[in-house]
């Protein structure tokens, strides 16, 4: 089976991707990759063959923050690049409409990852939630709008399904959490699967992991590891970590992230950094503070590390109530009166946090997560190839082309050349 992963680029992203397709390769499958430039080497040091999407006329489809504005390359990409590799299935990120789209006009099955927690309505149960912090309705009527209005940019007609939802879902909608940080008793949708983690990243540099064991020793109080992501026009949580981490009990290790610029103050126990990795930063932790996206998230929990949640936007508030809510979270408000954030840190490691991480990183850690999305991937192939179910485009293969992406094999089209090199590299990781 030929698979091409078509991810968003992004690490948050893109890991998870290549996780799924390690193991997809490791049971023999040929797996190749597309996306950024920037995202190639990542994928080669996966042991994965990669494509630049930019090659197949898909610059800027494969950055998450364009995501409303790079469909239409994206689905380019995805379909020229499945139709050369006869790709047998694909593999994506939510958000990603253009290779939902790609998957829907060549007849094949698309297979999305998911986040840690389910973004949208549950079919049943959900009622106590606190809506105006979750938005599932809300979230759901937003993506639908932007998933139509690129549906008809590229001239497919409209769907008519059953359920709102279910163009999102493809041929699965694969969760990376757990059960419990679900609203309790509420029921998910039909083709929603909770799989786990998916976990992969780069190997850390040696020399510069010791780099910053040296400097925590010489600090030498409890580390904090910070991982900003993106703050949606939101304050900056700077004021609020220069007063948590200035002569106080902690110190930081700061992930840059997507949050722009550093603003540590002079004298505040912080070490920023801008990494492709972050267990070993974790594993140095005695709490993780997180915007509350799901790598952090997930790889705190993994690790049976308490955390700290401040979100600011996406699905950020979402997964911060569901963290609280399980209760291995405590809220970082930080800056609202002198010594608050100090208070909520040393909170989350006084209390029963640290035992309920513990429990449900177990949980988390006793599935493996890459393995069970490679058995719906495999599943999802499968049905497609005997006929018994639709792809994400069940009942809507609109386009000329469909059934074109199920044969086996390299294609020969005008950048065939570009896939056995591909191919070889992969042969040779």
């Amino acid at each position: 089976m030929n698979v091409l992963l078509c991810s968003f680029s992004d690490p948050g992203y893109l890991y998870p991707a290549l996780a799924v397709g390690r193991e997809l390769r490791r049971r023999g499958h040929r797996v190749l990759v597309l996306g950024r430039a920037g995202g190639v080497p990542t994928a080669r040091a996966a042991g994965l063959g990669a494509l630049d999407a930019a090659e197949y006329d898909g610059a800027g489809g494969f950055s998450v923050g364009r995501w409303t504005r790079g469909g239409e390359a994206q689905f380019r990409a995805v379909r020229h690049a499945a139709r050369e590799f006869r790709a047998g299935v694909l593999v994506t990120s939510v958000l990603g409409h253009g290779a939902l789209l790609a998957g829907e006009a060549l007849g094949l099955p698309v297979v999305v990852l998911g986040f840690a927690a389910h973004l949208w309505p549950y079919a049943s149960g959900g009622e106590g939630e606190p809506q105006r912090v979750v938005l599932r309705e809300w979230r759901l009527r937003e993506l639908l709008r932007h998933y139509r209005e690129l549906r008809e940019r590229i001239g497919l007609p409209p769907r008519r399904d059953r359920r709102p939802d279910r163009p999102l879902i493809g041929s699965g909608l694969l969760l990376r959490g757990h059960p419990a940080l679900e609203y309790p008793g509420a029921a998910l949708p039909e083709g929603v699967w909770h799989a786990g983690p998916c976990s992969w990243e780069p190997a850390a540099d040696p020399g510069e992991v010791d780099r910053i064991d040296h400097h925590l020793a010489r600090v030498g109080k409890p580390v904090v590891y910070v991982h900003l992501g993106r703050q949606f026009g939101g304050r900056s949580l700077w004021p609020a970590l220069n007063e948590a981490f200035t002569e106080g009990p902690f110190q930081a290790v700061v992930e840059q992230g997507r949050s722009g610029d550093p603003s540590p103050a002079a004298g505040a126990d912080v070490l920023v950094v801008r990494r492709p990795w972050m267990g070993p930063l974790v594993e140095r932790a005695a709490l993780v503070l997180t915007n509350g996206t799901t790598s952090p998230v997930l790889t705190a929990l993994r690790h049976g590390t308490p955390l700290a949640v401040a979100p600011a936007g996406s699905e950020q508030p979402l997964l911060a109530e569901a963290c609280v809510r399980a209760g291995v979270a405590v809220r970082f408000s930080g800056g609202d009166s002198p010594g608050s954030g100090v208070a909520a840190l040393a909170a989350a490691l006084d209390g029963p946090l640290p035992e309920r991480a513990r429990r449900l990183g177990a949980a988390l850690c006793r599935g493996d997560g890459a393995a069970a999305a490679a058995d719906h991937v495999i599943a999802a192939a499968s049905l497609i190839a005997t006929g018994r179910s639709g792809g994400p485009g069940a009942g809507h293969r609109t386009g000329p082309e469909t059934g074109q992406g199920t044969r086996q094999g390299i294609g020969h089209g005008t950048h065939g050349e570009r896939f056995r090199d591909a191919e070889r590299m992969e042969a040779h990781t």
